[in-house]
């Protein structure tokens, strides 16, 4: 009897709640796992799906959001040693779980610490309010694989934006499996949307791409990269998150920077009774 030949995983993209393969039909060869290579097309279809979520993330309440975070910190608990197996040590996947859940617990909160009511001299209310951005592109840090990539993504969506990732190329594998821990952790589809493969295909359709209003690029290690995104995002006045070129402590206490940063501020004013 022959030896038998075992079936190798192809780890899929992750859209709009759902796990499609390329539309290219390419992927690579990670850890003896298939990979897929994320194009273009694929790009901007994860972007559709984004846009279509806004409405329903950015309308949720603060505590619904809160509390869907959290249950993601319950099952990246319950995975953990699927994170271990993949090469990703434990007390990082346990910082990344205590990083889910303290955005979790900003989500309530910062309405209250960066809005309220304004002092103005006159028969009126002045009120300030934090308010989502909408449509984030990130790219991701490549290492640490899983707290820098839940470092990028947690700030965002508990303010209430919808994201779309690209995926570290070289550490692809920690990001497809959170991907698998996000579908089943009552997060609606297309909040998260991520792409695996090469960033220098992906990440310039996200700058260009109209219909994206801010884009992170802590992971370009790049400097010519990161020029060229910024170059792209400005066609349409995008929000360009670029941290400074040093080397982050992601286990440090993580600050509220990044959710203020993609935070945009309304202000009203309401007649006041006599």
């Amino acid at each position: 009897m022959s030896e038998r030949v075992a079936v190798r995983k192809t780890y899929k993209l992750f859209i709009g709640g759902k796990f499609p393969r390329s539309e290219s039909g390419r992927s690579y060869l990670v850890q003896s796992s298939n990979v897929s290579l994320a194009s273009r097309k694929d790009a901007r279809d994860a972007v559709v799906a984004a846009r279509a979520a806004v409405k329903g993330w950015a309308g949720a309440t603060a505590y619904n959001r809160g509390q869907i975070l959290y249950r993601a910190a319950e099952m990246l608990e319950g995975r953990r040693e699927q994170f271990v197996a993949l090469g990703i040590p434990g007390d990082e996947v346990d910082a990344a779980v205590d990083r889910w859940v303290w955005y979790a617990g900003w989500a309530d909160k910062l309405a209250q610490v960066y809005g309220g009511a304004n002092p103005v001299a006159g028969p009126y209310f002045n009120i300030s309010a934090p308010e989502p951005t909408g449509v984030v592109a990130v790219v991701a840090p490549e290492r640490p694989a899983l707290l820098g990539l839940v470092s990028v993504i947690a700030p965002a969506i508990v303010t209430g934006n919808t994201v779309v990732v690209a995926a570290s190329p070289s550490e692809p594998l920690a990001a497809v499996t959170l991907a698998e821990v996000l579908a089943t952790s009552d997060l609606p589809g297309g909040v998260v949307n991520i792409l695996t493969g090469a960033i220098t295909e992906t990440a310039p359709t996200l700058a260009s791409h109209l219909d994206v209003n801010a884009i992170d690029l802590t992971g370009v290690t790049d400097a010519s990269l990161a020029t060229e995104l910024e170059v792209k995002a400005a066609e349409n006045l995008k929000r360009v998150l670029r941290p400074a070129p040093v080397e982050v402590d992601w286990s440090a206490d993580p600050g509220v920077t990044r959710m203020t940063a993609l935070l945009e501020t309304k202000t009203v004013w309401h007649p006041k009774g006599v």
